[in-house]
């Protein structure tokens, strides 16, 4: 009894902060919302096809930072939502100051998307929306300095929907996002201090595309230069590593010398980790 009470009231504050969204978008009456196809963004961009119709836009940004999957995903997304969509090129990989991957590499990939919106939305007369959900908040985010200081506001955050709001009011709406897991870009598989490149993105892609292939849904594969470090759930921690010589195999033909399996288990975030150690302003360890 108990729990389906709490059920019927958390669908109900869902659906409450839903139509504030609904309504805090209209207030915006053009917007082009930053679409990485990811359960965040689709459910804003369906929120802002809800509200604006055709004044509400989806741009996904397309560079090597972006995996060719989730590339694919955002394009059959927005075709399910029927929201205007259109892909632009970034380069943030050229930007010295990303490519260093310091702890705000975030930070300079949300200003070059911003820079690259900043024209579209201008001849659309249009505002650049975000989706940052309230647990975000919580985090190490640097790329919401970014948005603070170009006015993109995060309409999610701002009525309080939490990622658990997001997935419910997501299935509510049928949209096929509701259950993925999270998929943040892949510079965010490199421990901070190993240069991003190009070449070493396209080798993440590469490397996840062989685990995913194994069965295995959320994970990470993470660079430390030499090193890949393998996350799976703990849960699945006994099968991959039944699968250790194929999968240590398969990456070290992309070049990693060296392949382990995290026995944490997959966390998102983990990357992060190490600046609670170091402290968030210092440089990558010597050791």
């Amino acid at each position: 009894m108990f729990p389906a009470f709490s059920s019927e009231l958390e669908h109900s504050s869902a659906r409450a902060k839903e139509a504030e969204l609904l309504a805090r978008l209209s207030s915006l009456e053009r917007v082009i919302v930053a679409f990485s196809g990811g359960v965040d963004s689709s459910y804003l961009a369906a929120a802002a096809h809800r509200a604006l119709g055709a004044d509400a836009l989806a741009a996904t940004a397309v560079s090597p930072s972006l995996s060719r999957r989730q590339q694919g995903a955002a394009a059959a997304i927005a075709e399910r939502i029927g929201i205007s969509h259109i892909e632009v090129s970034t380069h943030e990989v050229t930007r010295e100051d990303y490519a260093r991957n310091s702890s705000d590499r975030c930070y300079w990939c949300k200003t070059e998307l911003f820079d690259v919106l900043a024209p579209i939305a201008k001849d659309r007369d249009a505002v650049v929306v975000i989706g940052t959900n309230s647990d975000d908040l919580h985090d190490l985010r640097p790329g919401r300095r970014a948005a603070r200081e170009r006015n993109a506001p995060s309409p999610l955050a701002e009525v309080g929907l939490t990622k658990d709001d997001v997935r419910l009011l997501s299935r509510r709406w049928g949209l096929p996002s509701a259950d993925e897991p999270s998929s943040p870009c892949l510079a965010s598989r490199f421990a901070y201090g190993v240069r991003v490149t190009e070449e070493g993105l396209q080798r993440i892609d590469r490397a996840e595309e062989i685990v995913r292939s194994l069965g295995f849904d959320e994970f990470r594969v993470r660079d430390h230069g030499d090193l890949a470090r393998v996350e799976v759930p703990a849960s699945q921690i006994d099968r991959a590593a039944s699968l250790h010589e194929t999968i240590a195999a398969a990456l070290a033909e992309l070049g990693f010398a060296y392949v382990t399996l995290d026995l944490f288990g997959f966390r998102s975030g983990s990357m992060n980790e190490v600046l609670k150690i170091r402290g968030p302003n210092r440089g990558p360890s010597s050791s």
